[in-house]
């Protein structure tokens, strides 16, 4: 097989419709776009969220409420998901490894659960019963 023997399958490729070239084509005079309007002129394009002359859809629902642009979304770690890890140092990254935290978002350690060992947690931030439950567990609280 050679390059100038490259052919496209059989019916993949047609032929182009040259509009607007004689009555005899059956796409002469007005090119298939019909008679009047504004979709028969060149240059013609409507906007996604036109809707003709009908009240928009983004102007028909209420507006509620208030976005904060400055919020942060933590992954949050209960203390009962720490207390079942082996670890000594617990940091992002290992609660990354263990599949516990979604890659890319701060940590914020939560105090539902209970803790009996002795462990270095280091997260973006922690709840006041966190804090307490770690340090009742002679533990220690490194926010990063």
């Amino acid at each position: 097989m050679k390059i100038n023997e490259l052919r496209p399958a059989k019916g993949s490729v047609k032929k182009r419709n040259r509009v607007g070239r004689g009555q005899a084509s059956g796409n002469g005079k007005t090119a298939g776009r019909g008679e009047n309007g504004q979709k028969s002129r060149s240059g013609y394009s409507r906007a996604l969220y036109s809707e003709g002359g009908q009240t928009p859809l983004t102007r028909r629902l209420p507006k509620r409420g208030f976005n904060n642009r400055t919020r942060i979304e933590y992954t949050t770690v209960n203390i009962s998901a720490l207390e079942n890890l082996k670890e000594e140092l617990i940091t992002p990254g290992i609660l990354l490894e263990k599949g516990i935290v979604k890659a890319n978002m701060p940590v914020k350690i939560l105090g539902n659960g209970t803790l009996t060992k002795s462990i270095e947690v280091q997260a973006n931030a922690f709840s006041k019963s966190a804090e307490e439950k770690i340090t009742e567990a002679k533990g220690k609280v490194v926010k990063l």
